[in-house]
């Protein structure tokens, strides 16, 4: 099993969980972060400069299947793309085992 953790722009958020429901993945958690990153320019807003150094995202966590790592991240990659500074990034780490609590079912089972 692996934990892939993406930070994506919230605009792109619809998109992606659309895309992640349409290859099958019914459950992830996400929050709302604020974190700093390279974009270092400010706004101008009736003469006023905004710092934009700290950026509003959204937060996903999913575990998954290894047999659905790859589809995954690429779902996440082609529904948060836009070509610009600040689209996000994707972890993937290992997940030793999972439970699911209400059957008690382990391993792949309990995400199914």
């Amino acid at each position: 099993m692996k934990k892939i953790e993406a930070i994506i722009r919230k605009s792109k958020f619809k998109a992606v969980k659309d895309g992640l429901h349409d290859i099958g993945i019914s459950f992830f958690t996400y929050w709302d972060v604020t974190g700093v990153g390279n974009e270092k320019k400010g706004k101008v807003y009736r003469g006023i400069t905004y710092n934009t150094s700290d950026i509003q995202r959204r937060y996903l966590s999913i575990v998954v299947i290894d047999d659905l790592e790859e589809q995954t991240i690429h779902t996440i990659i082609e529904n948060s793309k836009t070509g610009e500074v600040g689209d996000g990034k994707i972890f993937v780490s290992t997940i030793e085992e999972s439970y699911r609590i209400r059957t008690g079912e382990k391993g792949d089972q309990a995400l199914l």
